[in-house]
């Protein structure tokens, strides 16, 4: 009540914070720009960094230090859609606005200066550290020799190969040299459709309007992206005919169309109902993919995921291309773990098996050189996929590729176990026993090669070669064989002869005198290590 006796009325006002007042948790912002993710991803050793600032800091060369002093790595680089849903849930409850994407020359700036002004000086000239822009000036085409084993295996093993040095390894030759670097679907034929198809046909009508030239200029190429994002389906199916057929034939257009614009244009067209639209995307991919210093750059923009899922359930066309596309972009030594964490392998063992034959040589040819890496080895055995491709050695087209996964297989310790386990030496044995009529050279040196491995340090492999006829066949080979299939065969031969003598044992002598009677009948055998008593 007041002083006048009336009742008082008070005033209570509610204050809301402005949105600027906001602060983000800490997780939500990149700790080298120090700013609010946009684009926020995983690397390697397990820290969240804005995708800007990570391919920056790649680009210069520059590791930096964290908060905590670690420092992190940016060989794999994985988008966090679950953070990126959490920031974009705050901004929306805290009333912030969501910011636009960083731009590459702040970013720039900003590692610059954590670099110091001296390294920024002299960063043309520093060789502390190999940048992606070197990386990118070219991966080398795949040698005729495609494996060494003492090099891929961590806990490495040599094996001797020529009788004149004991530290030489084992070589697995190459049949893929014709194919090494281009898909099946980008040197095919032209298929019966102009929408659909990969291959430039140059008195075609649907052509006639489309002009000559090698490269875009910065307004060329919103026209075109805007087009491959219209609503209009078949304005977006143009587009992506004329930039499909544009990459398809010059060299150049893939370097000067590869944009992050491009790029996220044909992430909507994979991702579209549409299957004219994802086959034509896809076949975008294979072309642009074939240009090295694109490898990396595609699967930087999040392209393997929807890849993967056009090979699960897109239309026989379209998974031929995405086969085609995982396969040229596995050929880049840095983008194959990256493919194999983001859920390929188990796709395109199902291609291997169901799909076209363009499909299953480029399936079979993305598992080989994924299988250079040493997680996506063991991931694969761990699918359960040895038998089925020691399965596919049968196929006459197929086994020149599957044996190169099946050599890959053999170099660790859980697929020499699974391939003794599914029967390998048997069907190995096999391809050599159908003879040059069935097999390749190539493909028959690559079998012993494999058999040459399984030998090493496994009990159980004698038993297995007895039992598959080993001696004859290998004998055979020794006689009709490449030189180093001849040299390997005969090694093998030798291992089983030896093991044969070895394990003679007068079990008699045993009962009789004892563990050192038995001792000294396997010494005399040995020889120089035999004592007379």
């Amino acid at each position: 009540m007041g002083g006048d006796g009336k009742p008082r009325r008070w005033r209570l006002s509610f204050h809301r914070p402005s949105s600027a007042a906001a602060v983000p948790p800490s997780e939500f912002i990149c700790p080298i720009s120090n700013s609010l993710m946009f684009e926020p991803t995983i690397v390697s050793s397990g820290q969240t960094f804005e995708r800007i600032s990570v391919q920056v800091c790649s680009d210069l060369g520059f590791i930096p230090t964290l908060p905590d002093g670690s420092k992190p790595d940016f060989s794999t680089v994985i988008p966090n859609l679950a953070l990126k849903t959490a920031i974009q849930n705050w901004c929306s409850k805290s009333g912030c606005a969501r910011q636009n994407p960083p731009v590459y020359s702040d970013i720039e700036s900003i590692i610059y200066s954590l670099m110091g002004s001296s390294t920024s000086k002299n960063l043309d000239s520093s060789t502390d550290g190999v940048s992606d822009r070197e990386l990118l000036k070219g991966v080398e085409e795949i040698p005729q020799v495609l494996l060494s084993h003492a090099a891929t295996e961590p806990n490495s093993r040599n094996f001797s190969s020529s009788s004149s040095s004991d530290n030489s390894v084992i070589t697995i030759t190459s049949p893929l040299s014709q194919f090494r670097t281009l898909p099946s679907c980008f040197a095919s034929s032209s298929l019966s459709s102009p929408s659909t198809s990969s291959e430039f046909i140059p008195g075609e009508a649907s052509l006639n309007d489309v002009p000559a030239r090698s490269s875009t200029s910065p307004v060329e190429d919103d026209d075109f992206v805007s087009k491959i994002q219209s609503l209009d389906v078949y304005d977006r199916e143009q587009a992506l005919i004329w930039v499909r057929k544009t990459t398809k034939t010059d060299e150049e257009s893939r370097v000067t169309l590869c944009t992050e614009k491009l790029l996220s244009a044909l992430k909507l067209a994979l991702f579209s109902p549409f299957a004219a639209l994802q086959t034509n995307a896809a076949a975008t991919l294979v072309n642009l993919s074939i240009e090295k210093r694109n490898k990396i750059k595609i699967v930087r923009a999040g392209i393997v995921p929807l890849l993967v899922e056009v090979l699960r359930n897109g239309s026989d066309e379209s998974r031929e291309h995405a086969a085609g596309a995982i396969f040229s972009l596995a050929i880049e030594n840095d983008n194959r773990t990256t493919i194999g964490v983001l859920g390929a392998l188990q796709p395109l063992m199902h291609s291997i098996r169901s799909g076209s034959q363009r499909c299953r040589l480029d399936s079979a040819s993305a598992l080989y050189h994924l299988t250079l890496v040493q997680t996506n080895r063991v991931k694969l055995v761990k699918l359960g996929a040895v038998g089925v491709l020691l399965g596919l050695l049968e196929d006459t087209e197929l086994a020149a590729r599957v044996v190169l996964v099946v050599s890959n297989l053999a170099v660790c310790d859980p697929g020499m176990s699974a391939l003794l386990e599914a029967g390998g030496v048997g069907s190995l044995l096999k391809v050599l026993r159908l003879g040059k009529e069935v097999a390749s050279e190539s493909t028959r040196e690559n079998c012993v090669a494999v058999l040459y491995l399984l030998s090493f340090g496994s009990l159980r492999f004698k038993g297995l070669a007895r039992d598959a006829g080993a001696v004859e066949i290998l004998e055979e080979v020794t006689k009709t064989g490449s030189e180093l299939a001849r040299e390997q065969s005969w090694r093998i031969l030798e291992g089983l002869r030896y093991r044969e003598e070895t394990e003679e044992v007068d079990w008699e002598a045993v009962m009789k005198g004892g563990v050192g009677h038995a001792g000294y009948r396997v010494g005399w055998r040995h020889g120089p290590n035999s004592t007379e008593f």
